[in-house]
């Protein structure tokens, strides 16, 4: 049978991992199967400089951390080699990091995840994952309005040639 402290330190170890989860704007589930050191470090930095973290935490701790939140959504998936990714600022960057990883490593997987507080599986991820950023999205729509304005000030020029004349 397990120490008493040995038993305190993991329901602080819950208790820690349960405050970042309930925090965090993305939790990923990933199946790390296969993956060398070089490829997770490289993974490692990608999800830092999209404000996330890459942890391998044992399930049970997972798993206790999520229903301390009331969430249960995910325990089917914590089976088998589990990496948790936790964004705290941002969904899109972390889901586009861990999708381009993906894309490029056949055998490393999305089990699923938790974004903004919705369960969701891996292919409404992996389909989130590939919309625009939200500043693509402004540049397009910038371009788009600028592109309105030229025109206008085309017409608008080319009627006071006509006037002028």
């Amino acid at each position: 049978m397990a120490s008493k402290k040995i038993i305190e330190q993991k329901e602080a170890e819950v208790k820690e991992l349960a405050a970042r989860l309930k925090d965090a704007k993305v939790i990923l589930l990933t199946d790390y199967r296969g993956i060398n050191v070089t490829d997770v470090t490289s993974l490692r930095n990608d999800l830092r400089n999209a404000n996330a973290e890459y942890k391998v935490i044992k399930n049970n701790i997972v798993k206790r951390a999520l229903n301390l939140n009331g969430e249960t959504g995910l325990d089917s998936l914590l089976e088998g080699p589990t990496a948790v990714i936790i964004g705290k600022e941002d969904y899109l960057a972390p889901s586009k990091a861990i999708y381009n990883f993906i894309k490029e490593n056949d055998f490393y997987k999305i089990k699923g995840g938790i974004v903004e507080g919705k369960v969701m599986t891996a292919e409404e991820i992996i389909t989130l994952a590939k919309l625009p950023s939200r500043e693509e999205l402004l540049s397009k729509l910038a371009g788009a309005l600028l592109g309105n304005i030229t025109k206008l000030a085309v017409a608008l020029d080319q009627v006071r040639v006509q006037k002028e004349v």
